[in-house]
């Protein structure tokens, strides 16, 4: 019921350049670094600005229902940069996402710790599938699949596909290939399938993701930077 109000509001961040994106969970001693040398604008996520500042850099935008963000406890944070948007009918990472037109984004903090907030922002990947997303964790990366992409990886490399709807779809340089292939949560999944070397997806429709080891996060970078993305504003 919100999407034509949404779809009719201009985003609050507009970057030539990849977004950092860091929510309120967990965060390595690593993350925030790798992110931003991928991604060098940062954006945060709420309750993500105190991590922000923590670690001595200053959001562009801190963007979300601010219930997390404490007056007085955001120095030098001024208040152009923060963005309430008070509906409660989706997440932060939601409201941060929608809210940024950039060709990647990179979120920190989103992966790890809460189960629910972690299922709610894979949900989000989803649904906001136009937009080029990598999740960043302690050990491996997740985005959702474009119609079509090709990731250079080095052989043997792990590469899962999670299905969040029956999806099927064709492959190149799996070792296993999922061509003529049903995959469906309750059904069968792509769970730790092995790259040949450079792997070629082409998936049916919306609601694949791909899990891959935090070191291949450059071939996802590159990768997602060359795919189509149905929808997409830029």
């Amino acid at each position: 019921m919100n999407e034509p109000s949404q779809a009719a509001q201009p985003v609050i961040v507009t970057s030539a350049q990849p977004v950092t994106l860091i929510g309120g969970g967990p965060l390595g001693p690593g993350d925030l670094r790798l992110a931003l040398a991928h991604a060098p604008l940062l954006v945060a996520a709420d309750g993500g600005a105190h991590a922000a500042l923590a670690a001595g850099h200053m959001p562009e935008a801190v963007i979300g229902d601010l219930d997390s963000v404490g007056t007085g406890h955001l120095p030098g944070i001024t208040p152009e940069r923060m963005h309430r948007i008070a509906e409660q009918d989706s997440t932060d990472f939601d409201k941060a996402l929608r809210n940024i037109d950039a060709p990647l984004v990179i979120g920190v903090g989103f992966c790890g710790g809460r189960l629910d907030h972690q299922f709610a922002a894979f949900s989000t990947l989803l649904e906001q599938a136009a937009r080029p997303c990598i999740l960043l964790g302690s050990s491996d990366i997740v985005f959702h699949a474009p119609p079509r992409l090709q990731l250079d990886l080095v052989p043997d490399t792990r590469l899962s596909l999670m299905p969040l709807v029956p999806l099927g779809g064709r492959s190149r340089g799996l070792r296993w290939p999922i061509d003529g292939l049903r995959l469906a949560p309750g059904g069968r999944l792509g769970t730790s399938n092995r790259a040949t070397g450079t792997v070629t997806l082409d998936i049916d429709g919306k609601g694949m993701l791909v899990v891959l080891p935090r070191a291949e996060l450059g071939a996802a970078v590159a990768g997602l930077a060359a795919a189509p993305h149905p929808g997409r504003q830029r």
